[in-house]
Parts: C-alpha cells; sequence; structure tokens
C-alpha cells in the first residue's frame, strides 16, 4: 500500500477502536501515514473522522495501537503526545479568542526549551505574512481564514513531525481554502511535515494528498493512493460530484 518512495512510517494505526461513553464509534481502525508525506480521511459527516484524530491524539477512550515513527505512544497522555512531536488543528480552528495573535503564537512554542522561538515566529509571518500585519490584534476579531492560518501557524511553533488537521476548509471561502492548501502543498513539499488530513474537499484534498482513506461507519471502506481514489467509482459518486 505504501509507495517505495515513502521508507518510513510516520504514524502507524491498528486495531483502533473509540467510544464516547456506551457509544462505540471506530470498529478498528488500521491504517498508516508515511512520513513526509500526507495522507487524507474522507467520509460522510457522522462516519468517524473527527474521532480517528483525537484517538490518535489520546483524547477519548480508546483501544488499540498507536505509533509514532517507531514510539508506541497508545498510553501516552496527550501533552505528551505534543512533546513527543504531533501536533493537532481541530474543528473550528480553537485560537484563545481574548488573546492577541502573537499570544497565541507563543502558547503554541510552551512545550520548547530552546532560543528560537522568534526565529519560528519570522518563519510563520513570512508564511502567513496576514498573521504579521494582525499581530497584536485580539484573535477573537480576525476573519475566519486569518484564524484558520492562526491555529496552523501555532500548532507548528512546536516543530512537529507530524501535523493533524480537522477540516481546515470548514466555513471559508473558496478563494481561501485554495489559498490555504497551497500553502500546506509548499509546507509539506519545503520542509518534509507529515500530515494528516480529515476533509470535506475532496477534491482539493486529493490533489494534496499521496494517500487517501474512506472511513464510512467507524470503519476503513476505502484505502489507496490518491489517484486510485480520484479515479474509484465509488469515491467519485460520493465525494468528487461525478
Amino acid at each position: 500500500m505504501v509507495d517505495d518512495v515513502f521508507d518510513e512510517v510516520g504514524l502507524k494505526v491498528e486495531d483502533l477502536h473509540a467510544s464516547y461513553g456506551a457509544v462505540e464509534v471506530l470498529r478498528g481502525l488500521s491504517f498508516e501515514v508515511p512520513a513526509r508525506g500526507v495522507s487524507v480521511i474522507l467520509g460522510a459527516n457522522g462516519a468517524g473522522k473527527t474521532t480517528t484524530l483525537r484517538a490518535i491524539c489520546n483524547m477519548c477512550n480508546t483501544s488499540g495501537a498507536v505509533t509514532l515513527g517507531d514510539t508506541d505512544i497508545t498510553r501516552t497522555s496527550t501533552a505528551e503526545i505534543v512533546r513527543m512531536g504531533m501536533a493537532h488543528v481541530p474543528q473550528g480552528r480553537g485560537t484563545f479568542p481574548e488573546l492577541s495573535t502573537m499570544d497565541n503564537l507563543m502558547i503554541g512554542a510552551y512545550t520548547r526549551k530552546d532560543n528560537e522561538v522568534r526565529d519560528d515566529v519570522d518563519r510563520w509571518f513570512e508564511i502567513f505574512p496576514v498573521l504579521s500585519e494582525r499581530s497584536n490584534q485580539m484573535a477573537g476579531s480576525l476573519s475566519g481564514g486569518e484564524q484558520q492560518m492562526l491555529a496552523v501557524a501555532r500548532a507548528l511553533m512546536c516543530r512537529p513531525r507530524l501535523l493533524l488537521l480537522d477540516e481546515p476548509s470548514l466555513g471559508l471561502a473558496p478563494l481561501i481554502i485554495e489559498d490555504l492548501f497551497e500553502r500546506f502543498t509548499t509546507l509539506n513539499k519545503e520542509t518534509g511535515l507529515t500530515m494528516l488530513v480529515v476533509e470535506q474537499n475532496a477534491n482539493l484534498a486529493l490533489e494534496m494528498a499521496d494517500f487517501g482513506y474512506v472511513i464510512e461507519s467507524g470503519e476503513i471502506a476505502l484505502s489507496g493512493t490518491a489517484d486510485e481514489l480520484k479515479n474509484d467509482p465509488a469515491v467519485q459518486e460520493a465525494y468528487l460530484g461525478a
């Protein structure tokens, strides 16, 4: 399933189950995210996409095995998972609205002990220049697109090995979405950052991704390279408007 060009596994999920109380949402997911690649999870509302990202971060009741690189993180706390190199941009952005753009970025670096935090702020200001213009502005007063850029930049401030993105296009205008995904692609190509993206906009997601998975009722229904999924009649009918 994983092409030879990706010789390392960034994330491995085996027989992952997840539940909220008595309600089981995930029923034995197994998949891999190649290091330095982009993988996408597609599926209808309620299929378990968001829960998959939450389960990987140990944010709900889970069983199974999750490996980040060569380290088993199955029973690791969410805070420690961040320190080990995983960052999660949740659905709805999750910025701190009463804090400034700059303060939000600095919170993203709270796990770091090095002296290069300011250099990284400058780096993400260069990639997302509107954040530099809004550095002293309260996050809650930013536009939806600006808040999404801030949420991504804040996650990147911890220098992750793996970035989880949950519905980054949600509620954004088409031109903003296109610009945002171009920046994600550039970020992956230039830095080798591994990404796992949950996304409703299947066309854009598969254009950016190397591999993809389709979840139905908490289980993997289809998987393959991005090109294979784009050419799959079932995916075309259900997600690509064909």
